[in-house]
């Protein structure tokens, strides 16, 4: 198992909450990381895609009551919506024994369902987790260029070669598309959902332009919100809104479209290897979506993430609002020579960002005119994970 940056995080926030929902796509390490946690602590672990286990809870006030000293964990959680209710009551029962905190673990890979669900039911009760793929942070920086070519899904890093990460991607696009979207309700053809999810692909970190989609798709542009929003809940597309604020400039408002693992842009388009992407027109947007992924993963809780651009060509590909009203801006660029197009000058001087960087493909860190760090993505996300001790 590869450490994982949020497992202290997880640890405190059972240690502070009676409920802990650790939330992310499938295949991207909960329920790993759940089994270390289980190993370290009396639990109980109840599969809610198992047939068997679904049974146990027929009567969960009864069962779970028989587990009320040990930290339950439920996975895959939005499978069994009702549940919420009976978890509030078990969670309140506690609280009166003296129980405050590290009663239930749930694990979840449909994320608006799963807040949605337990917002109403467990308000008060619960903290959110997410877990992403793996980032930068993670593993060695050596691999870094394996990591943004084959995503950050562990078995697909993790593969003994090129060729079993795409047969792993394959099958995890496969399956994601011929059952678990079916599982969870939306009456989607296969087929048409895939082909959507790679016009994403191919037009990745572009503005959302529903029309366009629609028309490839031979679908309306309320159907493309669908879609769009379905990808987004499952945590495998990211919408990343335009920057809004009264500055005096015709701002651009449509949000730019990002799918959020690499290795999985790049299965969708079938290229196989590093040489296959690099000669690929998606190479830059990839990088920069692999970039942009990384770095909010390291960001402090409370940031607000957004991009600048006004018509008149000013752009900022990334804004970090982070806690205590810090602003940073990041150009992304692929390649060893970074070299600022004039539009970000313009942005930096609409905005006026307390700190602006240029985040590369290299590994050295240097100063440009302008006060401009040129940093690699390692160094960048360290920062921000030290915030705000970081200088």
């Amino acid at each position: 198992m590869i450490p994982r940056r949020l497992t202290e995080t997880l640890l405190a926030r059972l240690d502070q909450f009676p409920a802990v929902a650790l939330l992310g796509p499938r295949q991207v390490g909960k329920t790993t990381l759940a089994e270390w946690i289980a190993e370290r602590r009396e639990s109980v672990y109840l599969d809610l895609e198992s047939p068997p286990d679904r049974e146990k809870l027929d009567d969960p006030v009864y069962y779970l009551s028989g587990h009320s000293d040990k930290l339950v964990i439920l996975d895959e959680v939005q499978r069994m919506p009702e549940l919420f209710q009976a978890l509030r009551g078990l969670i309140d029962k506690g609280r009166r024994k003296g129980r405050k905190a590290g009663q239930f673990l749930l694990l979840g890979s449909a994320s608006m369902d799963l807040l949605r669900q337990s917002g109403e039911s467990l308000a008060g009760r619960i903290a959110y987790v997410d877990l992403n793929p793996l980032d930068v942070l993670e593993v060695d920086p050596a691999a870094r260029e394996r990591l943004w070519v084959r995503g950050g899904f562990p078995d697909s890093f993790l593969a003994d070669s090129d060729e079993a990460s795409t047969v792993w991607r394959e099958a995890f696009i496969r399956t994601y598309l011929q059952r678990d979207i079916p599982d969870l309700g939306p009456r989607i053809p296969a087929e048409t959902l895939r082909r959507f999810w790679t016009m994403l692909a191919h037009d990745q970190g572009g503005l959302l332009n529903a029309a366009h989609l629609g028309r490839g798709l031979a679908v309306d542009g309320k159907t493309v919100a669908r879609y769009l929003d379905l990808l987004v809940d499952l945590l495998l597309v990211r919408r990343l809104p335009p920057f809004h604020a009264n500055v005096g400039k015709r701002l651009v408002r449509s949000p730019k479209v990002y799918v959020r693992d690499s290795g999985i842009i790049h299965s969708l388009l079938g290229l196989g290897d590093r040489d296959a992407v690099l000669g690929h027109p998606v190479a830059g947007g990839s990088w920069e979506g692999f970039v942009i992924e990384n770095l909010l993963g390291a960001a402090p809780a409370g940031t607000e993430a957004s991009f600048y651009r006004t018509t008149a060509g000013a752009e900022i590909d990334l804004l970090l609002d982070l806690p205590g009203g810090t602003r940073w801006a990041v150009e992304i660029k692929r390649g060893l020579t970074p070299k600022l197009d004039r539009g970000f000058h313009h942005a930096c001087d609409d905005l006026r960002p307390d700190r602006s960087f240029i985040v590369y493909s290299g590994d050295d860190e240097y100063r440009k005119s302008g006060d401009i760090t040129v940093i690699d993505l390692r160094g960048l996300c360290a920062r921000l994970l030290a915030y705000p001790e970081a200088p």
